[in-house]
């Protein structure tokens, strides 16, 4: 049996149940892994509460992101073989000690990154990677805004854009999480609770504004956003942890200089086997080389996910948590 964090109910962190399951054995195609460590992202409470819908409805086991060790092959697995050591984003399904999984979502992970590494940077890191090199290609000269900068993503993605040659700016709740911004490449990190954060951007840009505004918090950030950037610039919505966009008028975008907007997922972006590996491939190099940091601030035991829900909805948390099984 394995320990399995289940949500039978949409609702609040007291939703999330630990039970025991058997994981079963590999079919054709699929291995079973025994998780190191599994990535805790905001995207989780999005399933959790009902916000993102579910195809296969409840009861609902979450986690989009984990690292382990290979147990056992299915059939027709040829490239995996017991004991090596891999890692995956997507599927749903992390929130367990034992898992089986389809072969073709997983990578190897390298000797040089570590298991707890490998598990909080897969969804953030692959994120980042689509987003800088994929979504809108960022290029020298370039000056990107990315709000949310101390979370997971942003503290990976403010390391990549800043060695891509940008200038990168960010939005912080706190001073300490300013500062931690400003550590992983950050170039000015603006306290949005203190500031204006379109005034601060026109006054850091000399008016010229950004190519690029990467915004996961939503309604809160919405429309300032799209002040922030240039003409022909690119808003990228990718998440929305203060509440949804309202519904707008495309128009908007006109008005605005004939703006360009997109609402990425990286289920769309990572879909094909190559893709996957090329975007695994390209984050475990920049990883490898120094130019990104993997530092994880929180460690929590699977047992407890609820405190890790109630923390991160809290925002109590900075850059990368893991869930230990």
């Amino acid at each position: 049996m394995s320990t399995t964090i289940e949500v039978a109910a949409y609702g609040g962190p007291d939703v999330l149940s630990i039970v025991d399951r058997d994981p079963g054995h590999p079919g054709p195609g699929e291995v079973l892994i025994r998780h190191a460590a599994i990535g805790l992202n905001f995207l989780d409470v999005y399933y959790r509460s009902g916000l993102y819908p579910v195809p296969d409805g409840l009861p609902l086991v979450l986690g989009s992101e984990g690292s382990g060790v290979v147990l056992e092959i299915g059939a027709g697995v040829s490239d995996l073989k017991p004991g090596e050591r891999v890692a995956y984003t997507v599927p749903l399904g992390a929130y367990r000690a034992e898992r089986v999984i389809a072969a073709d979502r997983l990578v190897r992970v390298p000797d040089t990154i570590a298991d707890d590494q490998a598990a909080a940077m897969m969804l953030k890191g692959m994120t980042a990677e689509y987003l800088l090199r994929r979504t809108f290609k960022v290029a020298p000269g370039q000056t990107v805004l990315y709000h949310a900068a101390a979370g997971g993503v942003g503290l990976m993605l403010g390391q990549w854009a800043k060695h891509l040659g940008a200038t990168v700016i960010g939005t912080a709740s706190s001073a300490e999480k300013i500062a931690i911004a400003k550590a992983h490449g950050f170039d000015h990190v603006i306290n949005y609770r203190d500031d204006d954060f379109v005034g601060a951007v026109k006054d850091i840009t000399g008016g010229a504004l950004c190519d690029v505004v990467y915004d996961s918090v939503g309604k809160d950030t919405f429309p300032g956003s799209l002040d922030c950037l240039k003409p022909f610039g690119m808003f990228v919505s990718f998440g929305q942890s203060s509440g949804p966009l309202p519904p707008f008028n495309l128009a908007l975008l006109s008005q605005k200089g004939s703006l360009y907007a997109t609402r990425p997922s990286i289920y769309s972006y990572n879909a094909k086997r190559e893709a996957l590996v090329a975007s695994a491939e390209a984050l475990f190099d920049v990883v490898a080389k120094g130019v990104v940091s993997v530092d994880i601030y929180q460690r929590f035991d699977l047992k407890n996910v609820a405190q890790a829900h109630a923390d991160l909805e809290a925002r109590k948390t900075t850059g990368t948590s893991v869930l230990i099984p």
